[in-house]
């Protein structure tokens, strides 16, 4: 009996120290002139050990910083089974993770692909270096992940897409585009250079490591299959899935572990 609680008791104190911890950040954005919150994830062991790759997850359209924790705990988990930070900046109701080129407040490229990035290798301890850094999202942060690691190739290695909105113009009546870009007439060059699937046609050369899940039901399948198709004819090496599902939480919740064991082997020079 002394040994059975003697056991448990070591199992508790096992788990206890090596359980992921979520803080809650407040980050100054210089560009904004605003606090914007952040949700950081610490892999158990944290500190043991010194230092750790981040992997970064955006938020889709309507949602915040906290929508990927509150939806997927088991991020936690996933943490400490891969080792890893993860980081899930706040990219307000409909920014699209891009400087708006009409809204002067709303900078969330600047943000996240700065202001975030310096604020997190300064307050925890990362490898600050592109090969253990990657960038990921969903829907509307499927669009800000693909188009900030393309433009920021000094900061990401690996970027993903999960459901991601990569076709801009697939929602020109939608998601407060207009809002954030102007209408499609006056602002066609924005329209054309903001938009992912254009955009990468500017890094024919890229050595980003990229992988791009979408379910066949999903809103946004149409504009990911033009993605791929167009990445194959740059030849621009990316892992690319579809399968069943929809534009919801049950298929995020099954796609973000496998996008994170694609970047944990990425890290790992595998």
């Amino acid at each position: 009996m002394k040994k059975s609680v003697i056991f448990f008791l070591l199992f508790c104190i096992t788990v206890c120290t090596f359980a992921a911890k979520v803080d809650t950040v407040f980050i100054y954005s210089q560009s904004m002139h605003k606090e914007i919150k952040c949700v950081v994830i610490k892999p158990g062991g944290y500190k043991k050990k010194k230092y750790f790759p981040v992997v970064y997850l955006l938020h889709g359209y309507s949602g915040d910083f906290s929508n990927w924790i509150t939806k997927v705990p088991q991020l936690k988990k996933y943490a400490d089974d891969f080792n890893m930070l993860i980081v899930c900046p706040d990219g307000a109701f409909s920014s699209w993770y891009f400087d708006s080129p009409i809204d002067s407040t709303y900078k969330y490229e600047t943000h996240v692909a700065t202001e975030v990035i310096s604020y997190i290798d300064k307050k925890y301890k990362t490898i600050p270096d592109k090969s253990k850094r990657a960038i990921t999202g969903l829907s509307m942060g499927g669009h800000g992940a693909m188009f900030l690691a393309f433009r920021h190739q000094d900061i990401f290695g690996a970027a993903g897409s999960m459901s991601g909105g990569v076709d801009l113009k697939e929602s020109k009546n939608r998601f407060d585009i207009t809002k954030r870009i102007g209408d499609t007439l006056t602002h066609a060059k924005e329209w054309h250079d903001l938009t992912v699937v254009n955009l990468i046609e500017n890094y024919p050369n890229t050595n980003l490591k990229l992988i791009v899940d979408c379910g066949v039901n999903d809103i946004f399948i149409n504009g990911n299959r033009r993605l791929h198709n167009k990445l194959v004819a740059l030849h621009i090496a990316h892992d690319y899935i579809e399968r069943e599902g929809e534009h919801n939480w049950n298929y995020w919740s099954n796609a973000v572990q496998y996008q994170l064991f694609f970047f944990s082997k990425y890290f790992n020079g595998k």
